[in-house]
């Protein structure tokens, strides 16, 4: 007799192993190379399998440490998505962004975080909070991991609630309100490049797709 299914041919259980755990593999010893004020590079060497699975040997491991960022879609009642432009020195592009930003505080859950760069960048507060996404970036270069939340039930922040001051790059942020679908549509076409951006406009189309029922609440990293 045939195994049930699901309708989309998966067998029940059939991924239930699929899933990232957290894991850590014995380091010989650690040596800081440089620390800035938003990160640093650290190199470790790692005790791993030798050749062949034989024995163990030391491998050289240079990653740079992140505090992990967040990042907010927010959602307007008509399906839009705001867009921030922000000039990117380190890759050289003026791109469009969702609102986001480092964790500043060591420890913060990244739904405050998210929640302060809608404040700050976009002048919004939301009602509703979800997660969309968490990821790491570059997981073999760095431990930044990046949480991405779908806000809706927007309003807007008065002027004189807002003590963030902009500078340096945020002084010329410009903001557009584009349709869900046209979102999508730019990140398949190559236009949208931002990790986050990306991420979290395909999460929210396949959200979308399910009236938003398939949806995590917030949970800090």
């Amino acid at each position: 007799m045939a195994s049930e299914t699901h309708p989309d041919g998966r067998r029940p259980g059939a991924d239930a192993k699929i899933a990232d755990v957290p894991d850590a593999w014995p380091v010989e010893r650690s040596e800081e190379r440089y620390q800035g004020p938003k990160c640093g590079m650290r190199t470790d060497w790692v005790v791993m399998p030798g050749a062949n699975g034989e024995g163990t040997s030391l491998a050289a491991r240079d990653y740079m440490v992140h505090p992990g960022a967040a990042a907010a879609l927010a959602l307007d009642e008509d399906g839009r998505v705001l867009l921030l432009r922000q000039y990117r020195h380190a890759v050289r592009h003026t791109m469009w962004e969702l609102p986001a930003g480092l964790i500043d505080v060591e420890g913060e859950d990244p739904l405050l975080t998210a929640q302060r760069e809608l404040v700050e960048e976009a002048g919004l507060r939301a009602r509703r909070w979800h997660e969309l996404a968490d990821f790491f970036p570059t997981v073999g270069f760095s431990d930044e991991r990046i949480h991405v939340y779908l806000a809706r039930d927007l309003s807007e922040v008065p002027a004189e609630e807002i003590d963030f001051v902009r500078e340096h790059e945020e002084t010329d942020l410009a903001a557009e309100w584009v349709p869900l679908d046209e979102a999508v549509r730019l990140v398949m076409a190559g236009r949208l490049h931002n990790a986050s951006t990306v991420i979290g406009v395909l999460a929210a189309q396949t959200a979308a797709a399910t009236g938003f029922a398939s949806l995590r609440a917030p949970a800090d990293g």
